[in-house]
């Protein structure tokens, strides 16, 4: 088992070393929030701009197909962003450059940015697609809105939104809605993962190769989960994505016969990079995922479940004082 021991905290470091769970989420972008903020157009149609709320709300992306430059304006009405046909720039002396790098809005603003300052475009990328903090869009206050706190059971719409945008000094805004929406039940997806642990374990009495089946359909389901959601633009999948992997083989190689000891391994990645990781969804309404909430919970599930259940049979076949061999229970 000290080979066990080492193998994870090896793992955890190489997954979790450089991008750790700030990077594993975009550095502030939520698995799960309670807050949906949706875009629901243009004051003036645009041909070829488009802009929607990406990061389950945490940010707006704008990409500009229309062959001209397009502004955001910051939040004394000065430029901001300016994304041109050949990349997108940011002006050093908004303060909403320097505002808006953090989710909560709390990063300190130089003495130099002011609105009344001339703006000093600097380029962050070549591309004409940008993604952004707002506050404009976001529920600043503390604690649940006053309409959740008197009825925490339904959703509720808390207010319209604007962001100003201009185009060849033409201004007209992108607009939206924030809406507060209640948890989903989270003690029945805990209990649901809890019982297919107990499930996995159970089968793993009799026959364990097929906990190994399990494993590797649970590792698949993972690989599926997180390779959509970085196909997306969510960031930070690798940790998901390398834990899956790591546990559809050890379920392959249990399959086969191979020492329960990889399946302990691919079981226990997958219940943390898998599913601890991304628990969040459990407990949240609004999801950073295409489709229903459940889609991504059952995702979560299936990891938790299955991987632990995976871990503590290959850890009571390992501790059996019987000999380990797979084959002798076909």
């Amino acid at each position: 088992m000290r080979r066990g021991v080492l193998f994870l905290t090896v793992l955890a470091g190489l997954l979790l070393g450089p991008a750790g769970p700030a990077a594993a989420h975009g550095g502030e972008a939520p698995d799960a929030t309670a807050y949906r903020t949706e875009v629901t157009g243009l004051s003036a149609p645009v041909p070829g701009l488009t802009v929607r709320a990406v990061e389950a709300g945490a940010r707006l992306e704008l990409v500009n197909d229309t062959g001209r430059a397009v502004e955001v304006l910051g939040y004394a009405g000065e430029p901001y962003l300016e994304v041109r046909p050949d990349g997108t720039y940011q002006n050093v002396n908004s303060p909403a450059t320097y505002t808006n790098q953090t989710l909560g809005g709390d990063s300190s603003v130089p003495s130099h940015a002011s609105p009344a300052a001339a703006p000093q475009w600097q380029k962050i990328s070549a591309g004409r697609t940008v993604r952004w903090h707002d506050q404009r869009t976001r529920w600043l206050s503390p604690g649940l809105p006053p309409q959740a706190q008197a009825d925490p059971d339904r959703a509720h719409r808390l207010r319209d939104w604007v962001v100003p945008l201009r185009q060849d000094l033409v201004p007209f805004e992108v607009r939206g809605t924030l809406t507060w929406e209640p948890p989903p039940v989270t003690w029945a997806w805990w209990l649901g993962a809890a019982a297919l642990a107990a499930a996995v374990v159970a089968l793993g009495v009799r026959r364990f190769r097929g906990v190994g089946a399990i494993t590797l359909v649970a590792g698949l389901v993972t690989i599926g989960y997180a390779v959509t959601r970085a196909a997306l633009g969510v960031p930070g999948q690798a940790p998901a994505i390398g834990a899956a992997v790591l546990a559809t083989a050890a379920g392959a190689a249990t399959v086969l016969g191979r020492t329960p000891f990889l399946a302990f391994l691919g079981g226990t990645a997958l219940v943390i990079f898998g599913g601890l990781g991304d628990a969040g969804v459990l407990t949240q309404a609004v999801v950073d995922f295409p489709g229903p909430g459940w889609v991504p919970r059952a995702a979560v599930l299936v990891a938790l479940g299955a991987g632990a259940g995976a871990a503590v049979s290959a850890l009571l076949r390992l501790r059996s004082p019987a000999p380990a061999r797979i084959s002798s229970d076909a």
